[in-house]
């Protein structure tokens, strides 16, 4: 993924809540992960990652 170093961090989340919608949650994980990349607090980028979790971490394998 390249890197803009003219959009914030606001920026990313609002692309990863919009991929979210768009049922793109592999997406919304990769926009949501350089957003909290670009937040200075520690605790603020946590929880964003909680917020838009990996999608293959946590897919259940169906039969």
């Amino acid at each position: 993924m390249t890197s803009d170093p003219a959009l914030t961090a606001s920026d990313y989340l609002d692309g990863a809540r919009e991929m979210t919608a768009a049922d793109r949650p592999y997406l919304a994980h990769l926009l949501a992960e350089e957003a909290a990349r670009r937040t200075t607090d520690p605790a603020t980028a946590a929880g964003i990652r909680a917020s838009f979790p990996d999608p293959t971490a946590t897919r259940e394998e169906t039969a």
